[in-house]
C-alpha cells in the first residue's frame, strides 16, 4: 500500500468523524486538509486567511493547484492564532504578512479596521517580535491570492479581514 494512499484512508476516516485522532498542542480547530497543506507548503509558499466577503472559492479556482479549505465556523483570528502556532513566518523579507487595504472611499472616511490591530497582536506574540504588515491594494491582493498555496474561508464578519502570511523556515539549531 502507496503512503499516498494511506494518508488519504486516514484523511477520509478523520472527514467522516470515524476516527478521532487527537494530538498535543495541534488547536481542535485545524482541520486535517489544512494541517497538511501547512506541512507541504515550502519556504516562501503563502497561505490566505479569507473573511467571509472574500471570493475564496473564485479565487481558488482560478489557479490549478490552489486548494480551498473550508472553517467557515470560526473567526478569522481564532483561524490566525491557530496557525501561528505552528507555522513559521519568512524572516528573510521585509513583510511576511499582508492585508487587504482599504478602498478609496474607505480611507477617505477613515473607516476603522479593528481587526488589523488583533491580527498585528497575533503575529507580534507568535513570532516574538514586531512583525511588519504590507498594505495590498484590492485587486492587488485578489491576484496575489490566485497565486497562494491555499485560501482558508473562514466565517470572519469584519471588513477588511482578509490576510496573507508568507512561510518561513525553522533553523536547525
Amino acid at each position: 500500500v502507496s503512503t499516498q494512499s494511506t494518508w488519504d484512508r486516514l484523511i477520509g476516516l478523520l472527514r467522516s468523524n470515524r476516527l478521532i485522532m487527537p494530538l498535543k498542542g495541534i488547536p481542535r480547530l485545524l482541520s486535517p486538509d489544512l494541517l497538511k497543506a501547512l506541512a507541504e507548503m515550502g519556504h516562501g509558499d503563502e497561505l490566505v486567511i479569507a473573511d467571509a466577503n472574500f471570493p475564496s472559492a473564485s479565487i481558488a479556482e482560478a489557479k490549478s493547484g490552489t486548494r480551498l479549505i473550508r472553517l467557515d465556523g470560526h473567526t478569522g483570528t481564532d483561524v490566525a492564532d491557530a496557525i501561528l502556532r505552528l507555522f513559521p513566518l519568512d524572516q528573510y523579507v521585509d513583510q511576511p504578512a499582508a492585508v487587504m487595504k482599504r478602498v478609496s472611499a474607505d480611507e477617505v472616511r477613515r473607516l476603522p479596521v479593528p481587526i488589523w490591530d488583533e491580527y498585528q497582536k497575533l503575529l507580534d506574540q507568535h513570532n516574538g517580535s514586531r512583525v511588519s504588515v504590507e498594505q495590498v491594494e484590492r485587486f492587488e491582493f485578489y491576484e496575489r491570492a490566485k497565486k497562494a498555496f491555499a485560501v482558508i474561508a473562514t466565517g470572519e464578519k469584519a471588513l477588511y479581514a482578509n490576510l496573507i502570511l508568507k512561510k518561513g523556515v525553522i533553523p536547525s539549531n
